[in-house]
């Protein structure tokens, strides 16, 4: 319970740092992309903390690249 609310307090406390100078500048499409990535990272931290089973990112790349390589390596023999 400590590390959820560690997290969740150092991301409130980076989001009320980074916002007011986005905000500020009008930067919108830059305060969306903060947002997203800081409120994904956050549960991701959370998930990680809790030993929930996270899928791996490379499982999903090779499944995509891999017919991708034997063609060309079709190709090229």
């Amino acid at each position: 319970m400590g590390v959820i609310v560690s997290v969740l307090i150092i991301a409130t406390l980076t989001g009320l740092i980074e916002l007011p100078q986005l905000m500020r500048k009008r930067q919108i499409p830059e305060i969306w992309v903060f947002l997203s990535l800081l409120i994904i990272g956050s549960v991701l931290c959370i998930l990680q903390f809790e030993r929930v089973k996270l899928p791996n990112p490379m499982e999903w790349i090779t499944y995509v690249y891999q017919p991708v390589s034997r063609f060309v390596f079709g190709i090229l023999k």
